[in-house]
């Protein structure tokens, strides 16, 4: 080759994403979010997780006036399950509880731009975390005679 410029220029694959992206780096090395909220600040919880890989996740929400007002979460897992996570909060945090329902793992991956194949799994533990929190919130309110504050 004459240029040594070509040597860095990547061709453009059309195929499966093999490796992690930035925003995927991003989101693992510096996640959203991450922790736990007080018992007095919960109103639902939500704890998952994938035999088949080890990865788990516990996920808490605060509801106020419908929607998911502080959201917190701690994975156990593979760069992928900390990354999926910590992009499901962003997605969940602010939004209404039926809006927060119908975020699907499709939504986690296409707003980090992708995943690899083999770690699609791990987007589904936010997803299934989420949804059981919010359930727990559902269980919660209707045992307590009515929606939180």
């Amino acid at each position: 080759m004459d240029n040594p410029d070509e040597l860095m220029e990547q061709p453009d694959l059309a195929g499966p994403i093999l490796f992690y992206n930035e925003e995927v780096i991003e989101h693992f090395t510096n996640p959203r979010n991450v922790g736990e909220l007080p018992e007095a600040e919960t109103d639902g919880y939500g704890l998952v997780g994938d035999p088949s890989c080890g990865d788990q996740m516990k996920l808490w929400i605060q509801v106020r006036e419908g929607r998911i007002e502080k959201i917190a979460f701690k994975s156990f897992g593979c760069p992928g399950a900390i990354a999926t996570s910590s992009m499901l909060t962003e997605l969940a945090r602010g939004k209404s509880i039926e809006e927060a329902r119908r975020i699907t793992d499709d939504d986690v991956v296409e707003a980090l731009g992708g995943i690899p194949e083999r770690k699609k799994h791990c987007s589904l533990l936010g997803v299934m975390a989420l949804q059981a929190a919010i359930q727990d919130w559902e269980s919660r309110t209707s045992e307590d005679g009515g929606a939180r504050p």
